[in-house]
């Protein structure tokens, strides 16, 4: 099992750390009383390796449970429980940057100035950053680079740091573009199926709309250049530290034209082994409301 806890500097960036471990596959537990250590191993440690690697986020948050600290390491050591200290740390000056920028008070000046609580708890920390088996200093990293030096300390051996989930939607711009969206793309410049008295009732789902949709040359060349476009996208997406993707497709109703190319981008994604998902969410709206006549 590895056992990390991740401690350091209020403002350090220990809430970017756990989020890149827990995305590594660790079981992250912030802000756990220091004086539950112990039981938490414990508890882990007999899962028979259904958790083999733990994350804890102990720092001045915990008060005065705080200085259970060492009494807590000093237990996981006689117990044979193997164990390593993150330490995150970063310059006052930019410290103090992060506390005005985000307006958040200092644990330890909750009614002073930032700088006296971050030298206090320079103190309280002292010892702790000395046991530390690896210390970042962030001042000069951004959380796309701190998530780098993470994940090449705690990923295994040819892992990749999560992959980019996508998610391909389409809808119907008459019911309004979905909020979650990252890319809208708007392909309501494609000849209509509904008009088609014969395909009316069918969606993007058949072959019928889909032989129609994709009978034009401009929705070829729009599908291929939307392909390429996604495909460079991903890797620098991943770069930067994103996670999720949602791309929507919309056509006016969201039954037929976007249906039939998000099921195309869909399938081109799958084929080069993305993590993809895909989502239909008008395709009946139209139904419902009494526009398409079964």
């Amino acid at each position: 099992m590895r056992f990390v806890i991740i401690t350091g500097l209020s403002g350090a960036g220990k809430t970017q750390a756990i989020r890149c471990l827990e995305d590594l596959g660790f079981f992250c537990v912030d802000n756990l009383p220091a004086t539950l250590i112990p039981k938490f191993a414990e508890s882990c440690f007999q899962t028979d390796g259904k958790i083999d690697k733990i994350a804890l986020v102990i720092d001045i948050r915990g008060g005065s449970f705080f200085d259970d600290l060492f009494e807590s390491l000093n237990y996981l050591k006689q117990e044979g429980y193997k164990y390593e200290i993150l330490f995150l740390d970063a310059s006052d000056e930019v410290l103090v940057k992060r506390f005005k920028e985000s307006r958040r008070k200092h644990p330890l000046a909750p009614d002073g100035r930032v700088l006296n609580g971050i030298t206090l708890e320079r103190s309280r920390l002292k010892e702790v950053k000395d046991r530390a088996n690896n210390i970042i200093d962030t001042t000069k990293l951004a959380t796309r680079e701190l998530r780098e030096k993470l994940t090449a300390i705690y990923s295994e051996e040819g892992q990749i740091e999560n992959e980019l989930m996508i998610t391909i939607l389409s809808f119907g711009f008459k019911y309004g573009i979905p909020v979650d969206s990252d890319l809208v793309f708007d392909v309501r410049f494609l000849p209509n199926p509904f008009y088609i008295p014969e395909l009316k009732a069918f969606s993007g789902n058949d072959k019928e709309v889909q032989d129609y949709v994709f009978g034009f040359e401009e929705t070829k060349i729009f599908v291929d250049k939307l392909e390429d476009m996604i495909e460079f996208l991903i890797p620098n997406y991943l770069k930067e530290g994103k996670r999720q993707l949602i791309i929507s497709i919309g056509c006016t109703g969201g039954r037929h034209r976007s249906v039939s190319i998000a099921n195309e981008i869909y399938e081109r994604l799958k084929a080069n082994n993305h993590k993809v998902n895909i989502d239909h969410r008008d395709i009946n709206e139209d139904i419902h409301k009494g526009v398409v006549k079964l």
